[in-house]
């Protein structure tokens, strides 16, 4: 799992800040970018944890992308594929 900090626009459209009588436009908001690699058989699961820790029902929930991995190499012992995930 990887956790990352971004900056992004979406529905919220950003905001206008004032500072010392200057307004100034914020469209690119704080964002939070999560990573995770699982095994086939824990993809299910773990989009059904995300969406249950993460939904308020507001805009800004985010959203969950799945892609394929090809494949996996643990760099340490040359394990690759499921074995390597863990």
């Amino acid at each position: 799992m990887t956790v990352s900090n971004a900056l992004g626009a979406g529905q919220q459209r950003g905001y206008d800040e004032s500072y010392r009588g200057v307004v100034h436009e914020v469209n690119l908001l704080k964002k939070t970018v999560i990573e995770i690699g699982v095994n086939e058989e824990f993809v299910e699961p773990t989009i059904n944890a995300i969406i249950e820790g993460a939904r308020s029902g507001n805009i800004g929930d985010g959203k969950i992308f799945v892609t394929e991995l090809k494949d996996v190499i643990r760099i340490r012992t040359g394990e690759r594929g499921k074995e390597a995930i863990g």
